[in-house]
């Protein structure tokens, strides 16, 4: 996956970006506010059945969005994920620990009935701000 900004804007070429009219990330001043990002990789969900990998694949797709945007790991302030099962809370909690480490940002972890792909079991939003 290749992302490209346009300035204010960072698309990663994904499908549903195309199909529903939507950038990857947008850059409001010191900001960067990445759209929710699942496994799907050229088309295809990645390791179906797995929501530690799944969240692991989403957060390395958000974060190129970041580091696309003018901002690092390092400045994200805010994760909130959506996942479709009550177990996939901790499998998916501590994939953010896994990557965030030390940073620490704020965090906000929901249940939801679905997500646009059935084999979809997580969805990830992640902010970043300009200290």
């Amino acid at each position: 996956m290749s992302m490209e900004s346009t300035g204010m804007r960072v698309y990663s070429g994904g499908i549903w970006e195309e199909k529903y009219g939507y950038a990857r990330a947008v850059i409001a001043g010191g900001r960067v506010i990445v759209s929710g990002c699942t496994s799907t990789v050229d088309g295809e969900v990645r390791h179906v059945g797995d929501a530690h990998l799944q969240a692991l694949t989403a957060m390395e797709i958000a974060l190129e969005a970041v580091v696309k945007g003018g901002l690092s790991r390092e400045d994200v302030v805010m994760v909130r994920y959506y996942v479709v099962e009550q177990r996939h809370f901790d499998p998916v909690g501590a994939a953010i620990a896994e990557v965030f480490g030390t940073v620490r940002p704020a965090c906000t972890g929901v249940r939801v009935a679905g997500l646009v792909d059935p084999r979809m079991l997580v969805e990830i939003e992640i902010e970043a701000h300009r200290a």
